[in-house]
């Protein structure tokens, strides 16, 4: 049985990063695909577990070969997702998670149609400046960047499956685990899982 492919995109800021950490913690069955990146470690970060970071030469090297299912630039950082590792871990059944943006889920699903598209978005702009401002991790400038980003990646949002607006952190949760219990309950997806218990009912 072939694994789903979930797409999780949101603009920087709306809690993307702790929905999907939340998830992969109640949710044994996915995979969370991490993402190859130019960019430099934030504190904390650990290489091959938040992000793969390469250096450019290295990422565009793996461009030329072919080696990424997207990948896009993203406020003068390169990012990718390893088609090898995706192929492989939904040909052994299990469910991937990709958390990328709005340019890369398009690319993914021109490959994989079925993939399931959710974007977060913030309950308001107001709010969203107010989260970027309260990580300390950026500059005014660099906030002011991310917030007119953002209004862009927001338009993009009724190109997915599911919006979640995350006004309390708890209930986007349920909502988040709420679209992945209901994913593997459509027909194919139950058909394949129990195919001889639907050849004796049905």
């Amino acid at each position: 049985m072939s694994g789903h492919l979930y797409i999780v995109a949101a603009p920087s800021g709306t809690g993307k990063t702790t929905l999907v950490r939340l998830l992969l913690e109640r949710d044994a069955g996915i995979r969370l695909s991490v993402s190859y990146t130019t960019r430099a470690p934030r504190a904390g970060e650990v290489d091959g577990t938040h992000y793969n970071f390469v250096d450019l030469p290295t990422f565009r090297a793996m461009v030329d070969a072919g080696q990424f299912l997207e990948w896009a630039e993203v406020h003068g950082n390169c990012y990718g997702t390893s088609k090898p590792w995706i192929a492989a871990e939904m040909a052994a059944g299990r469910d991937v998670l990709l958390e990328i943006d709005w340019q890369g889920a398009q690319q993914v699903r021109a490959l994989f149609p079925a993939a399931i598209g959710i974007f977060i978005l913030p309950p308001s702009l107001d709010e969203l400046a107010r989260r970027l401002d309260a990580r300390g991790t950026d500059s005014t400038e660099t906030i002011a960047t991310r917030l007119a980003a953002a209004r862009t990646e927001m338009r993009h949002a009724r190109e997915f499956d599911y919006v979640i607006i995350n006004r309390d952190l708890a209930d986007a949760l349920t909502d988040l685990l709420s679209v992945v219990r209901a994913s593997r309950l459509d027909w194919a997806s139950q058909n394949e899982r129990h195919s001889g218990l639907f050849a004796s009912l049905l």
